[in-house]
């Protein structure tokens, strides 16, 4: 099994902090199209990544010829979800962007404060205060 390296973290914290970040735009463009005729919400589908991430756990080789993991994807894909339209076409709910929004600044401010202690400690241990 592999280990968890600080390399790791910091690269899942900034994952993690990007996608918080494409869902909160995505649901910003979908607020503000609220009264555009037509206008079909939009969401981010970050399910491709996560299979990708998890299928690139590292894979132990007992023999040479033995294939390596997929590679992971870069970033989700914004998918329309199938949302109740109104009479002019468009299905933007604003009280589902909202919770989408509150979410994704949820788990951005997760991110950020494990990150701001993990600097924290190494400050500790270059200045050991």
């Amino acid at each position: 099994m592999g280990q968890i390296s600080d390399a790791s973290i910091m690269a899942a914290l900034r994952q993690q902090m990007t996608q918080a970040v494409a869902r909160e735009t995505v649901a910003a463009s979908n607020i503000a199209n609220v009264d555009t005729p037509g206008y079909k919400a939009r969401e981010i589908d970050f399910s491709q990544l996560l299979d990708g991430q998890l299928g690139a756990l590292p894979m132990a080789e007992t023999r040479a010829g033995h294939l390596a993991g997929p590679v992971p994807a870069d970033a989700g894909t914004v998918v329309t979800p199938g949302l109740p339209e109104r009479r002019d076409g468009n299905t933007v709910q604003v009280d589902h962007e909202l919770v989408n929004m509150t979410q994704a600044n949820i788990d951005f401010s997760a991110a950020q404060t494990v990150l701001a202690e993990k600097f924290r400690l190494v400050r500790y241990a270059i200045n050991g205060q």
